[in-house]
């Protein structure tokens, strides 16, 4: 059963333990250096023992594991090379997401579930403008209002603008520049296309969750392509679905195989100017959602992407070559080196500068959880096709997903626009003040020449005035 889980050859053949799996890991490389295939080759070794996987598609070429792959002499060199007898071209079962309702079964959250942490991260908020958008959730619990979509957050942000003296009292103070603030931030995420990702039927994760009526765990393909165009909210979905992977799932000790595997490809996007509290959370979720069954897997192209507090807790490594052109690119290689268990057969720094294409160091958990001495090994080639299907066949496999037709249609129920808007209506109408003309209204030019010269003329008669008093008086 293991061999499921094999990974590549050096001198021996190297596995990962399902019972680690949920230890974490890196999969780290320079661009075309082979991180992608193998991304995909551990992906469908998971769903082979019933583990669903949950992984996004960057660059739009991982679609072809759903579907066999075809013979071709690199692979059977390869597959001789590796010693694989009873290797066969298959494909996995696959669901595909995406945030725009393109690619795959549209995904939602809810303003509420997303939170005032993770959205002021995809508003980039500053740290006065989280504090008012936390004090507008608070509201919002206290008062009995839904947030559902983007027009609800505007309704409760111009509802406390307006009333901002109300509620300094009980809440503490509601700058209006920052409600402002947000206001704009807001129009320039749907810009983006943010709008679309906020509204219900929000996301069920058992949706994430399935096998196959064979007990394959169910391959969950994000397409990230477009989506890459803002990162921001890239990151923040990604990080906001591990938030609820931890809050939802039960504790599971220390399972026989993980209950669901994330890959987290570019995975730099998740901690660039992240926040102090923000980064907090991160680490936090890396370290305890073990607990929960999940393992985490970190794609990126430099290892010195991940702070050291999350990078400490990958055991399962995998490091495609890195290129040693500039002293960063130096220090990168150094320190990816330092993260490995030392083989004295092997110089390992050297080693990653000259790495070909579907070559990595490999070091896996034992079955005492201790990392293995690193090993130079080809990556085994995948069963499944490499490089992305037609358009047609993707739409074939949405259209006969067990999902189909439940996220396609969009549910719009009364939240904190309509009722807000219904006590706007049931309000009692005050009558009209006139309003009266203040200082700061324009005025024409003969119009303030004329004022001026009897501000002038007022002067001098009080002057004249007070003189002739304080004479009397002084004589």
């Amino acid at each position: 059963m293991t061999q499921i889980l094999l990974v590549g050859k050096g001198e021996k053949k190297l596995f990962i333990l399902p019972k680690m799996a949920n230890r974490h890991g890196l999969i780290a490389g320079a661009t075309g250096t082979g991180k992608t295939v193998t991304l995909q080759v551990l992906a469908e070794n998971f769903s082979r023992i019933g583990v669903p996987v949950f992984l996004s598609d960057v660059k739009g070429d991982l679609s072809g594991i759903s579907k066999p792959g075809k013979e071709h002499p690199k692979i059977t060199e390869r597959v001789n090379t590796i010693g694989i007898s009873d290797f066969s071209f298959s494909g996995n079962p696959v669901t595909f997401w995406d945030v725009f309702g393109e690619q795959g079964h549209p995904i939602r959250t809810t303003i509420s579930e997303l939170g005032p942490l993770l959205l002021s991260r995809l508003l980039n908020l500053n740290d006065t403008q989280t504090g008012v958008l936390s004090l507008i959730f608070r509201i919002t619990d206290d008062d009995g209002l839904l947030l559902l979509d983007i027009k609800d957050l505007r309704s409760i942000l111009q509802y406390a603008g307006e009333n901002a003296t109300e509620f300094t009292t009980e809440y503490g103070r509601i700058s209006r520049a920052s409600v402002g603030a947000i206001q704009r931030k807001l129009l320039s995420l749907e810009d983006q296309g943010g709008d679309i990702f906020f509204g219900e039927p929000a996301l069920n994760l058992d949706d994430f969750l399935q096998t196959d009526e064979n007990g394959n765990g169910i391959i969950n393909i994000l397409a990230a392509n477009k989506l890459m165009r803002s990162p921001r909210i890239y990151a923040t979905f990604l990080l906001w679905l591990l938030s609820e992977l931890f809050e939802q799932l039960p504790e599971a000790g220390d399972p026989e195989k993980p209950k669901l595997v994330f890959f987290f490809d570019e995975a730099h996007l998740l901690f660039d100017n992240a926040p102090d509290a923000l980064q907090e959370k991160i680490e936090q979720v890396a370290r305890l959602i073990r607990s929960k069954g999940v393992g985490v897997y970190f794609v990126s192209q430099n290892p010195l992407d991940i702070p050291d507090e999350v990078l400490g807790q990958l055991g399962n490594r995998i490091q495609h070559a890195l290129r040693a052109y500039t002293p960063r690119d130096q220090k990168a290689v150094r320190a990816a080196a330092q993260t490995f268990r030392t083989n004295p057969k092997l110089d390992t720094e050297v080693a990653i500068t000259e790495l070909g294409v579907g070559e990595a160091l490999i070091s896996f958990l034992d079955e005492k959880g201790r990392p293995n001495i690193v090993e130079q090994a080809l990556i085994r080639p995948p069963f499944s096709q490499i490089g992305p299907i037609e358009s047609k066949e993707r739409q074939r496999i949405i259209q006969g997903s067990l999902v189909h037709g439940f996220y396609e249609k969009s549910v719009d129920r009364e939240s904190a626009y309509e009722m807000l808007k219904r006590r706007a209506e049931q309000a009692p109408k005050a009558a009209p003040v006139k309003k009266k003309k203040t200082g700061r209204q324009r005025q024409g030019i003969v119009e303030t020449m004329a004022k001026s010269a009897a501000r002038s003329v007022g002067r001098q008669i009080a002057t004249q005035l007070m003189r002739g008093i304080l004479g009397s008086i002084l004589k």
